[in-house]
């Protein structure tokens, strides 16, 4: 092994390598022999860091849902644009990334979601705190788009952050399924139409 290659912190070395890993192939498919030979990391390092692959799995979701509200926050507060226009930038970076074959931009609330739930109640808590988060954000940048005019009407803003997140995990399962991007383009049209946002898709 070439240990000049591995960086000092091996425990974030391994989630961010287990991350373009798993995003490809899922949870279940991805052993730790796998991870720790693109990682370049030694069994006994894993070992010292996690306990087990479950334990793995669990701060693989921690990290990787710290990292996108760091980014989700500072999309959705970004000063100098309207709530609607950082909501619909949003989500038209998910069309983007969930729409390439790049694993390095894929949801693992998508890729992981249905997998891990049945397999460890840790990883499901972590899975389900995360995405209520995101609806949280999602449902203050909508109060926001009220406060700023930018977006019209009555709104139980929790209610239609929900709907909206429910509607781009499905769609982006049926991309998936598809393997094409036409569920993602109906999500945005349809994201438009609960906004009352005119436009184009």
């Amino acid at each position: 092994m070439n240990v000049a290659a591995v960086p000092s912190d091996i425990r974030l070395h391994l989630l961010q390598t287990a991350q373009l890993i798993m995003g490809r192939k899922g949870f279940s498919a991805v052993g730790l022999t796998e991870i720790l030979s693109v990682a370049k990391v030694p069994k006994g390092s894993f070992y010292h860091y996690f306990e087990s692959k479950e334990a793995f799995g669990e701060a693989l979701l921690e990290a990787y849902f710290s990292e996108y509200m760091g980014y989700l926050d500072a999309l959705l507060t970004k000063p100098g644009t309207t709530a609607a226009d950082r909501l619909l930038n949003y989500f038209s970076y998910w069309l983007e990334t969930q729409a390439s074959d790049d694993p390095e931009g894929k949801c693992l609330a998508v890729k992981l979601g249905a997998e891990v739930s049945d397999l460890s109640e840790a990883m499901r808590t972590v899975l389900q705190r995360g995405t209520q988060q995101i609806v949280e954000r999602l449902a203050a940048c909508i109060e926001a788009g009220v406060a700023d005019g930018s977006l019209m009407g009555t709104w139980n803003a929790h209610s239609h952050a929900m709907a909206l997140y429910e509607l781009w995990l499905g769609a982006s399962l049926l991309a998936k399924i598809t393997r094409n991007r036409n569920p993602l383009v109906t999500a945005m049209a349809t994201t438009r139409q609960l906004l009352l946002i005119p436009g184009g898709t």
